[in-house]
């Protein structure tokens, strides 16, 4: 009797869990079929420090910065997981969901051991320029090794989404647009073209074209550049002239304003140092979105872009510059008009727009020291001599470090293996040697990863920036706000926050209003469109979805 009645309860329990199936299957998968907005928009601004969503908080309109926090979902918490954090590698972990040491994408260049020489990380020697008689076109994203979300996109569509990328940085364009992507175009600094490469097209449209004529950057030239409000006004902010901020070339002080009417017909590379570099990229993506009429079909588009005059301003002046503070307050107006635009194109609601960041940057070594704080910039050089005068007076091998980039030594293994040394006691040599700077925290063997006694998350960080046949031999960490350059402007490439905590908000289609401060990383960004729209993750992605947000 019992066991006719455990059977009967099981075939209940059985029942049970099958209708729940059921019902959670039809919750799931409306009879028209899987959901989604008109258009995916993905705006990664390069160099946006988290701090900047609420540093100039008081003086943001409500519908720019503002708007995007107050209806969108924040994650107050995403960080990079890995180092060096640089521009290339951020806006491949994004759209990839991959780590540089599954994607390749593991720095802006990296040495070449077969080529001898570095190799940029959208070159590609097969494709030529598409309008313009530069070399500043032969990009494309072969260099990158797994498929992005808008690559999923297109594959889950059989090809009808349409994806755009744009950017005044090539990379910034290509690398987040994918393998598939219809288009992706960029900033030729020699010419004051926006451009493309064969990989995607034989000649540019013509709406580009008639766009080009205009010489855009020529019009934000006249205007120059001088503050959006009274200077004195500009709070957040350290004095305008400091020595440690570098002057653009022809000026006398790096203060305002800065007389850009002289650049004009000349030096289109300026302009990528202003905010007007930011307003020409949206500038251009609104054109893109209307020209293409990108989300008016049938399946989904994504626009991929990416404001990239926050980093060259960024890089020039600094965190606590003026100029840093106006950049945030002009792209917090051209933010507002592009929701704006959004909103009028598509509707609220119908499309889905996310904003994050490749990567932080420290302050100004000067800034540091004048503020009695620790920090300041590491000359590789002269350490990298040294290294190999010892290495030459104790192995007889000249030149062993044939190269170094991103804190990381890649040495002659062809002209070790012939002098039959001891790689590992001349990587030991060399560790040693870096471990005397005052400046250099520790030094580590990268194939000996595992037995260091690195702090777990510094160990972490090395071993997902690391791809094996791209990456160095021996890696060195650098204290906290030391970093390689000079006496002015600074940069960025840390595991530490100032470099890694980024900014992760999603607003519009099927997004509440909402923050976690659970630890998120910039790799749950792919893996959280891919849940929300219902398609596969990239094909190396790591990261995981955002629960708070899909599951609203």
């Amino acid at each position: 009797m019992r066991k006719i009645y455990l059977v009967f309860a099981a075939l209940i329990l059985v029942g049970q869990v099958s209708v729940a199936q059921q019902k959670t299957t039809k919750a799931k998968v409306s009879s028209e079929g899987v959901k989604r907005p008109k258009i995916v928009v993905g705006l990664i601004i390069d160099q946006m420090r988290w701090d900047y969503l609420y540093r100039y908080a008081d003086r943001y309109s409500t519908g720019g910065f503002k708007r995007l926090v107050n209806e969108g979902f924040s994650a107050e918490n995403t960080l990079i997981p890995y180092t060096p954090t640089i521009t290339a590698c951020g806006h491949s972990s994004i759209y990839t969901g991959a780590t540089p040491g599954i994607n390749g994408i593991i720095a802006n260049e990296w040495y070449d051991r077969k080529l001898k020489r570095n190799m940029y990380c959208a070159e590609d020697s097969t494709v030529t320029s598409v309008g313009s008689s530069t070399r500043a076109g032969v990009m494309s994203p072969k260099n990158m090794l797994t498929t992005t979300i808008t690559d999923q996109l297109r594959l889950a569509t059989n090809f009808k989404s349409k994806v755009i990328g744009v950017s005044l940085k090539d990379r910034g364009s290509i690398l987040p647009a994918g393998h598939s992507a219809n288009a992706a175009y960029w900033f030729d600094g020699q010419t004051g073209d926006w451009i493309s490469s064969t990989y995607y097209m034989k000649e540019l449209p013509a709406w580009l074209q008639d766009y080009n004529k205009q010489k855009p950057a020529d019009k934000f030239y006249a205007q120059n550049w001088n503050t959006l409000y009274p200077i004195d006004s500009y709070t957040q902010s350290t004095a305008d002239n400091k020595p440690y901020e570098r002057k653009t070339r022809g000026e006398e002080t790096p203060t305002f304003p800065h007389p850009l009417k002289l650049y004009a017909g000349k030096n289109y590379e300026i302009i990528k140092s202003t905010p007007h570099g930011n307003t020409m990229t949206l500038d251009l993506a609104k054109l893109a979105i209307s020209a293409e009429k990108m989300g008016q079909g049938n399946a989904t588009d994504f626009l991929a872009v990416s404001c990239s005059s926050t980093d060259y301003v960024g890089h020039q002046y600094g965190p606590n510059s003026v100029e840093a503070e106006d950049t945030y307050l002009r792209l917090d107006k051209e933010l507002e008009s592009f929701f704006n635009y959004l909103d009028s194109k598509f509707g609220k609601g119908n499309y889905l727009f996310f904003l994050s960041a490749d990567h932080g940057a420290a302050h100004v070594a000067g800034f540091m020291t004048e503020n009695k704080l620790p920090g300041g910039p590491f000359s590789e050089g002269p350490v990298i001599k040294r290294i190999n005068t010892a290495i030459e007076k104790e192995f007889n091998i000249k030149k062993a470090v044939e190269s170094s980039g991103n804190g990381q030594l890649y040495f002659d293994r062809n002209a070790i293996k012939a002098a039959k040394a001891d790689f590992d006691a001349i990587k030991a040599l060399a560790i040693d040697l870096l471990r005397e700077q005052d400046e250099v925290f520790d030094a580590v063997d990268l194939s000996k990863l595992a037995t260091t006694t690195l702090p777990e998350q510094i160990k972490k960080s090395l071993t997902y920036g690391y791809y094996q046949g791209r990456s160095g031999d021996v890696y060195y960490i650098l204290k906290s706000n030391y970093y390689s350059g000079g006496k002015t402007g600074t940069t960025h490439g840390a595991w530490a926050p100032y470099d890694s905590h980024i900014p992760c908000v999603f607003m519009g289609w099927n997004v509440k209003p909402g923050k976690t401060n659970k630890q998120h990383y910039m790799t749950d960004i792919a893996a959280t469109l891919a849940a929300m729209l219902h398609i596969q993750m990239p094909s190396g992605c790591i990261g995981e979805p955002i629960t708070e947000l899909t599951h609203q």
